[in-house]
């Protein structure tokens, strides 16, 4: 998870008590997806709206998950939210916001999920939060957090499947591995960090090294079957007499289909 700088000003009310539980939320409004470097600056309008428009000390929930996957602390742990519709309601659940909106986006992202997934067992950890798990409107009239984030959260909020699983790690194993790497639980600065965001843990950093390694699979599955679609032609062309488009499109797909095995046979190897 990055590590965003929003202010933590004085005056927002400790909860009192254990917490049930949490909420998810949605925007309500229509949200356009948007590169990561804008993100923060999004996440950073809706604190302003919350203490200027409305009166509020801080922005009214508790964490904050943009589609990359991110999550922004915004009243954190100790502070009572204000987003679940009244005192009794945000002093009994966490908040937590998915950047999606009621039109345009409105379907939360893999990332997302990841990161909301991440969010969810960070709080119930080190909150504590209970078991419990339901969307704004859960107790309060409202669509918050719209149908495709309620049915997730009723679902259990499990983790999307993607080819990829192998993949993944786990906050318990990516902050087992900082520790035996780095043996701290302070932040450094990246030569990836922004100006707002210099300093990454080193939880942090394994999960963008992780990011980056799905990427660059990626591409070098695409790289694979282009080369052995090449090859697959002229191997053919080399044979003489001339091929259709139909026999140059087949040898194609049939090399590329070759590629792809040979480079999973030696990927599960590496593995």
């Amino acid at each position: 998870m990055g590590r965003p700088r929003l202010p933590h000003p004085n005056g927002a009310t400790p909860y009192s008590g254990t917490r049930r539980g949490i909420k998810l939320h949605y925007l309500g409004t229509p949200y356009t997806d948007r590169t990561h470097d804008r993100c923060d600056d999004y996440v950073r309008q809706i604190q302003t709206q919350h203490m200027d428009g409305n009166g509020w000390s801080d922005i009214g929930y508790s964490f904050v998950v943009c589609t990359h996957g991110y999550v922004y602390e915004g009243r954190g742990l100790r502070r009572r939210n204000s987003a679940n519709g009244n005192t009794t309601l945000n002093n009994q659940d966490y908040a937590i916001l998915l950047l999606v909106g009621s039109s345009g986006l409105t379907k939360p992202t893999d990332a997302q999920l990841h990161g909301a997934r991440d969010a969810i067992d960070y709080v119930r950890r080190e909150g504590p939060a209970g078991d419990w798990l339901g969307g704004h409107r859960d107790g309060y009239a409202t669509s918050c957090p719209g149908d495709a984030v309620y049915q997730w959260v009723k679902a259990g909020a499990p983790r999307p499947d993607s080819e990829e699983d192998d993949m993944a790690i786990s906050d318990a194993d990516a902050k087992k591995i900082a520790h035996a790497v780095w043996a701290t639980d302070g932040f450094f600065g990246v030569p990836w960090g922004t100006k707002e965001n210099p300093e990454w843990s080193p939880e942090s950093v394994l999960r963008h090294v992780t990011e980056v390694a799905r990427e660059n699979r990626g591409r070098i599955k695409a790289l694979q079957a282009e080369v052995g679609a090449q090859a697959a032609v002229l191997a053919r062309l080399t044979e003489g007499g001339g091929l259709t488009a139909a026999e140059i499109q087949a040898a194609a797909e049939a090399g590329a289909k070759a590629a792809l095995a040979q480079l999973g046979d030696a990927l599960t190897e590496g593995n």
